[in-house]
């Protein structure tokens, strides 16, 4: 769930820092927590203690005039009010083409309204301390407060004003998109959320449940859709009010009345979406990310709708599979085979049908192995019983940690309101407990074979697809595709770089000052420069970067063939050493390399091989890329001798459209290009207009930015 609040990676082992990739992952890499054994630990885990009722406190359903539908659950215990209002007018209702929107109206309806700007609805808020929020899932918007028990009247008012008198100021959707582009980013730079994107469009088809936001779908939204999605979906009737904590049913009806009196309307209706595709037979959608050294498996299928009485049996079976660190998958997957820091499986219910998955990540080389395991312990759950003592663990798991959320009146409003909007039983609450203890081997085993559909799964991988297809094509079938979705044949996993034309008048003598933000703030600087000389062209670089980096770079290129000569680096980071001293010539490059590494000490590469003919070196990008003829969609494959690693590596270069870029510099319409194949995936922007400038470079993943300031 999407949740925006008023008031409130993937690890890599660092090879080298000499380039701004290198050292942006370096600074993405979190420190090593070492915890101290205790001295006197226990031999054996003491005797579990009886399990205790847990009684779901009494709640009262009612009906407002407007056909806003009120739940109250009166709780006592603490000073404290939870009111939730909810909506049907998640990311499934979102039109063609502008997925996305669902998110970005729940990220502004609390952004000011008539009466009140977005700094004064925090103000009052937080004054009295409390928390207004709204998030958006699949299927529903919901707007939340939450505060002590003698201003509930704020947590009401407060509601009634954001979700009736929003006024989505147009500085505010400009924002809200920036961060759900960059957000968006982020994702697509992780391979297990790749692979979450694929799978959903795969399982779901054309069936809103499968759509995600793209780059293009959020630049499509404007204001005027955001006013009429929220005018047509955050309507009363049809709509859920949730109020748990200190207050009693009458107090609530008051508030209700005095913040949502006079409010009308239903939401509007919908087609009625098309059902799922039917699969006739298990295939691997391998979805090719050149040079990973990970691969992520996501396996699945469609189940059911939410009220289907198979649920307690599938759920147990699918706790037993994989819903923990006592599960089949994570015990062989990560404890036996080593293969992983975690599988898992689980069950996804929507309003709509439902899905299972299970999901892997771990090195590329055991990939195959792992997902024939997977598929190995999916079989054995269907056809054989499960033993009494591993039943009775995941029941136990299951109904044990369920009073853990029904503790506070913020976590009883999100069972109820789930609840509720899954239109399950009146009784699914009070009976959960009991149901999930009710499961046998016997009936566990029948809702496994149910619902693991083994003869028509879904399995997506995300990885290298050069050195995983063979592997898993001797699985199940195998459909190639990249991470654009583009449909991919065998002979593309072998793309070889093309020579490079690049524009000569581009490589004309000037200096360029960055500076450099981490988290947004400024944290050092970057000075770059071209110059010519009697028999060269001179590329220098200085960076500092706060206490993380000081670096010096200076490449010789050949001003007839702009190919490398020379590379000398020197400088620190993270208080270590980093160095290359690196000769380009007659088809060798030959020097050595000291790079920082994670543990602490420096490692030293030396450098002695062939490059092939138009190689360029990792130094040397931010010369090279204005001056290659950029238009939209062209893609550029290129040959890039990584010098801190000693090898060549395979660039793409995407040129994924144009967009106005404010920089300190100015305001410019300029080429966004994506980067693909070195240590991290960068995004950088070129001026459109000519003569050409570098104006942004983001290594996506790392808090790090660099803006053209002159």
């Amino acid at each position: 769930m999407k949740r925006r609040t008023v008031g409130q990676s993937d690890g890599r082992t660092v090879r080298r820092v000499v380039g701004l990739w290198a050292w942006a992952a370096f600074l993405s890499v979190s420190p090593t927590v070492r915890l101290s054994a205790q001295d006197s630990f226990p031999s054996r885990p003491p005797r579990p203690a009886p399990l205790r009722p847990a009684r779901f406190p009494a709640f009262q359903d009612l009906l407002l005039p407007s056909g806003l539908r009120m739940v109250v659950i009166e709780n006592h215990e603490q000073p404290v009010v939870s009111v939730t209002l909810s909506f049907r007018a998640g990311d499934i209702y979102d039109p063609d083409g502008k997925e996305g929107l669902a998110g970005l109206t729940a990220e502004l309806v609390t952004k000011g309204t008539a009466t009140r700007t977005a700094e004064q609805i925090a103000a009052q808020i937080e004054g009295a301390g409390g928390s207004l929020s709204a998030a958006s899932d699949a299927d529903v918007l919901t707007v939340s407060a939450d505060v002590l028990s003698d201003r509930a009247d704020l947590a009401f008012e407060l509601l009634g004003d954001v979700t009736r008198h929003a006024t989505f100021p147009a500085d505010e959707v400009e924002l809200a998109r920036t961060r759900a582009l960059s957000g968006l980013q982020l994702e697509l730079s992780q391979p297990g959320s790749v692979a979450s994107r694929f799978f959903a469009r795969e399982i779901y088809g054309r069936n809103p449940y499968g759509r995600r936001p793209t780059s293009e779908s959020l630049r499509s939204v404007t204001r005027e859709d955001v006013v009429t999605f929220a005018g047509r979906r955050l309507r009363p009737a049809g709509a859920l009010l949730v109020v748990a904590g200190d207050l009693t049913l009458d107090q609530a009806q008051t508030f209700a009345r005095t913040a949502f009196g006079g409010w009308t309307g239903a939401s509007a209706t919908v087609a009625l979406p098309p059902a799922p595709p039917t699969k006739t037979g298990t295939d691997i959608l391998l979805v090719n990310r050149p040079g990973s050294v990970q691969a992520n498996i996501v396996i699945g299928n469609t189940t059911f709708p939410p009220t289907d009485a198979g649920y307690y049996a599938a759920r147990v079976a699918s706790q037993v599979l994989g819903g923990g660190p006592d599960s089949r998958l994570f015990l062989i997957l990560r404890e036996q085979k080593s293969w992983t820091y975690g599988a898992y499986a689980g069950l996804q219910r929507n309003r709509g049908v439902g899905f299972w998955l299970g999901t892997f990540e771990g090195r590329t080389e055991v990939a195959d192995s792992a997902l024939a395991e997977m598929l190995h312990q999916i079989d054995r759950i269907r056809t054989e019983a499960i033993p009494d003592s591993e039943l009775r663990n995941a029941q136990s798991f299951l109904v044990g940690s369920f009073p853990l959320t029904i503790e506070t009146p913020q976590q009883i409003a999100q069972v109820v309101t789930q609840a509720k909007l899954l239109g399950l039983p009146a009784d699914y609450l009070q009976l959960y407990r009991e149901r999930l203890a009710a499961v046998t081997p016997l009936s566990a085993r029948a809702a496994a074979q149910r619902i693991y559909r083994r003869n028509a799964l879904t399995i997506v991988v995300v990885g290298d697809a050069e050195k995983l297809y063979d592997r898993l094509a001797a699985i199940a079938p195998v459909r190639l595709a990249d991470v654009d979705g583009k449909s991919l044949r065998p002979e593309d996993l072998h793309p070889k770089a093309g020579p490079l034309i690049l524009d000569a008048s581009q490589f004309f003598s000037r200096t360029d000052s960055f500076q450099a933000l981490v988290q947004g703030n400024v944290m050092g600087s970057q000075v770059t420069s071209l110059r010519r000389t009697a028999d060269s062209l001179v590329f220098a670089e200085h960076t500092v970067l706060g206490p993380f980096l000081q670096q010096r770079t200076t490449v010789v290129l050949d001003p007839a063939t702009f190919a490398p000569l020379q590379v000398e680096q020197t400088g620190t980071a993270g208080m270590q050493p980093a160095e290359v001293h690196l000769t380009y010539a007659n088809g060798r490059v030959k020097g050595r390399a000291v790079t920082p590494q994670r543990e602490g000490t420096p490692k030293t590469v030396l450098v002695d091989t062939t490059v092939a003919p138009g190689t360029i070196d990792d130094n040397q990008l931010h010369v090279i890329l204005p001056a290659l003829p950029l238009a939209d969609g062209k893609t550029f494959t290129m040959n890039v001798f990584s010098s801190g690693e000693g090898v060549t590596k395979l660039l793409t270069v995407k040129v994924a459209g144009v967009e106005n870029i404010t920089v300190p510099a100015g305001t410019f319409p300029a080429y966004r290009l994506e980067l693909s194949g070195l240590q991290l995936p960068v995004v950088m922007h070129v001026t459109r207009d000519l003569p050409r400038r570098l104006l942004r470079i983001e290594p996506v993943g790392a808090p790090l930015v660099f803006e053209l300031v002159k």
